[in-house]
Order: structure tokens, then C-alpha cells, then sequence
């Protein structure tokens, strides 16, 4: 079992840069599929990236969804508990509560699939 806990949320100006951190306490954190959601007001809450767990292979799978594609990445450092997602190029449409999960077994990028929840950090993007 892990809990995540998000930082580094703040106010930006359009093209500006953040960097969220997840930081997830549990030992097994490796074999965590990890995540980044949104959730806008008046919205539903969205697939931003995920990145799979280490596996067999220590092979990383990443996905992005198609409105942050080669602007956001998202890495994991297991060393550190810790799941990054670097924004750039952010946009007014990007803000959000941004949160982070954990899964265990399978790599999915829906939110249902995902077991554990922080509390969200707030991004908010001026134009």
C-alpha cells in the first residue's frame, strides 16, 4: 500500500515551466504504475501521463494524453519514492487540481483503475 502526497503546484504565466512531485510512502513503490490526473472546474477528472512499474525487465512504459504530448514528461525516481511530472509550455487550458495515483498489477491509464489518491496540488496558469 502507498500513499502519494503532491507538491509543487503554484501560479504561472502562460509558457511558463512547473514541476509537480508525488512523493509515496510503502516500500514496494517500484512495482507501482504511477499517474498524473487533472481535474478542472465544472470538469471531469482526465488522464494527464502515466508511467508503468519497474516489471520484470526494469522497462518503463510512459503515456501522455494528447493535449500535453511533447509538452509535459513524467518521470519516477524509486530511489526517492518520487513520480515528477515537468510541465512546460503550459497553457491557461492547463489549469487544474493536478493529482497523483498509484496502481498495483496491470499498467492502465484510466483513472477508475487507480487505488491511490493524494490530496491534489493546484495549477493555475495566467494569460
Amino acid at each position: 500500500q502507498v500513499q502519494p502526497v503532491e507538491s509543487g503546484g503554484g501560479l504561472v504565466q502562460a509558457g511558463g515551466s512547473l514541476r509537480l512531485s508525488c512523493t509515496a510512502s510503502g516500500r514496494t513503490f517500484s512495482n507501482y504504475n504511477m499517474g498524473w490526473f487533472r481535474q478542472a472546474p465544472g470538469k471531469e477528472r482526465e488522464f494527464v501521463a502515466t508511467m508503468s512499474g519497474s516489471g520484470r525487465k526494469n522497462i518503463y512504459y510512459a503515456s501522455y494524453a494528447d493535449s500535453v504530448k511533447g509538452r509535459f514528461t513524467i518521470s519516477r525516481d524509486n530511489a526517492k519514492n518520487t513520480v515528477y511530472l515537468q510541465m512546460n509550455r503550459l497553457k491557461p487550458e492547463d489549469t487544474a487540481v493536478y493529482y497523483c495515483a498509484a496502481k498495483s498489477g496491470s499498467y492502465r491509464d484510466d483513472d477508475v483503475a487507480y487505488e491511490y489518491w493524494g490530496q491534489g496540488t493546484q495549477v493555475t496558469v495566467s494569460s
